[in-house]
């Protein structure tokens, strides 16, 4: 068996139970040594064999996995945050399932969610926004022409950018031929949840000369939107004068 797991936002106790449980069980680890932090590794057990991807190829990587699997093994094979966003994980399931291993996935806190705890922020506060786009910037790897950045702000929803640290320059002109004005609230969050971890507020027209100014480039979410700013309505979920399955109106 190949379990994938996210590894969570970088707090090494903010993987998920059934993450640590695994890792406590594995045979041989396979992580993300660039981006995943290492003292997850202090969960394994003595045995466990460890390998690190960044330096292998995914023709390494599945290589580690079948012969862990010939050996009646269980292979972790950690991902930073939560393996469904920018793992690279579909094609090594595809060649898993071409080779009849069996895998299974468990679910880790992504760094977008440990970017909001960090700014104290709702990604969807009433009135302001109620839809959260997750994307990055075009750079060696593509982005399709559908999804370019400034057809994206046109939506002026709440924008979380991964990947896009070193193009801020670039970024802040899409954002603003999109629709975003200069002044929107925007902010960079330095390595969400590690201990190290550092929150810079700014606007979309000084997201550049914020990283610029405080040496970030690299290992930072970019958060864009109204949400960040202090105006929204109240819930109505929680307001005395609206009707829920659970409860009346009080007039």
């Amino acid at each position: 068996m190949v379990n994938f797991v996210g590894a969570g936002s970088g707090a090494a106790d903010l993987i998920t139970v059934r993450g640590k449980a695994l890792l406590e069980q594995a045979d041989v680890i396979i992580y993300a040594g660039s981006l995943v932090n290492p003292a997850l590794l202090d969960y394994k057990k003595d045995s466990c064999e460890v390998y690190n991807s960044a330096v292998m190829t995914l023709e390494e990587v599945i290589e580690v996995m079948k012969k862990a699997e010939k050996s009646g093994k269980m292979t972790v094979r950690l991902h930073t945050g939560d393996p469904c966003l920018y793992g690279a994980v579909r094609e090594q399931t595809d060649e898993l399932e071409r080779l009849g291993i069996p895998f299974e996935s468990c679910p880790g806190v992504s760094s977008f969610c440990g970017a909001a705890a960090a700014l104290h922020a709702e990604y969807t506060l009433p009135d302001v926004s109620q839809t959260v786009i997750i994307t990055r910037m075009a750079g060696r790897t593509p982005v399709p022409e559908k999804e370019e950045i400034s057809l994206l702000a046109a939506h002026q929803a709440t924008m979380v950018i991964f990947l896009s640290t070193g193009m801020l320059t670039e970024l802040e002109e899409r954002l603003l031929s999109g629709g975003y004005g200069e002044d929107t609230e925007a902010a960079i969050v330095y390595k969400a949840t590690w201990p190290d971890e550092q929150v810079f507020r700014c606007t979309v027209s000084t997201l550049a000369e914020t990283a610029r100014k405080n040496g970030i480039k690299k290992t930072a979410l970019i958060v864009v939107g109204k949400v960040l700013g202090d105006t929204y309505d109240r819930s109505e979920l929680y307001n005395p004068a609206f009707t829920t399955e659970f409860r009346k109106a009080v007039k």
